[in-house]
């Protein structure tokens, strides 16, 4: 609960086991853990609560993860990437932190808006695959299952992502790839370096038809 956060890390085995144990973990490394910045830290915590916060101020942890002091670094399993914020910087607050974790936190499945969007551009991960759907279809919770499920198999190689066809701001998504609300649900995969994509237009989604098109997709 938020009530909880942020966690206190005293070793480093205790600090692996935390980013081990979350899609996305974030650690404040504070030597002085009564500092404005780790308040500021703490008050973060509290606005994001489905995201674990950590805090350590020990200096083996500090050294093992080649942190300086008052730094915060989210770590992230889909592509086994870490991103640091500098909290020395006195414009630094609560408000950016918790802008930092939103624009960092990728997931097994991204849900794609104008803020994950920043991320998504940045990930490391090269192979960006699209689910296309309405959000508020019955078949929504069933279809995220799947999709879910096969997201588990690609980790490390594609970004899973769920755009939604009911959000505005989505709407150049589906006209880029040429695509009608009409046509939906639909998977589209993206090469990230040369703009490569193909489309597919699915009845329903299976893990063997997300499997069969990304295979392809990557031969």
């Amino acid at each position: 609960s938020a009530t909880d956060k942020p966690i206190l890390l005293n070793n480093i085995p205790d600090a692996e086991a935390f980013i081990s144990g979350a899609e996305v973990a974030v650690i404040g490394f504070f030597q002085d853990p009564q500092s404005p910045e780790a308040d500021q830290f703490r008050l973060a915590a509290g606005q994001i609560p489905e995201v674990p916060f950590g805090l350590s101020s020990s200096a083996a942890v500090l050294s093992h993860y080649g942190a300086s002091e008052n730094t915060v670094a989210l770590f992230r399993t889909v592509d086994s990437d870490r991103r640091d914020l500098d909290m020395n910087n006195r414009e630094v607050d609560a408000k950016k932190l918790t802008r930092f974790v939103r624009i960092n936190e990728l997931r097994l499945v991204t849900e794609y808006n104008p803020v994950t969007s920043i991320g998504v551009m940045q990930s490391s991960l090269q192979f960006n695959l699209l689910l296309i759907t309405d959000k508020m279809s019955p078949k929504h919770p069933e279809r995220m299952r799947k999709f879910r499920a096969a997201a588990e198999l690609y980790k490390g190689k594609i970004l899973f992502i769920l755009l939604d066809s009911n959000l505005k701001s989505n709407e150049r998504v589906l006209s880029y790839f040429q695509l009608k609300k009409s046509q939906l649900p639909a998977l589209a995969i993206f090469h990230t370096p040369d703009d490569e994509h193909e489309v597919l237009t699915v009845g329903d989604i299976s893990m063997e038809r997300v499997q069969d098109f990304c295979n392809r997709f990557l031969q």
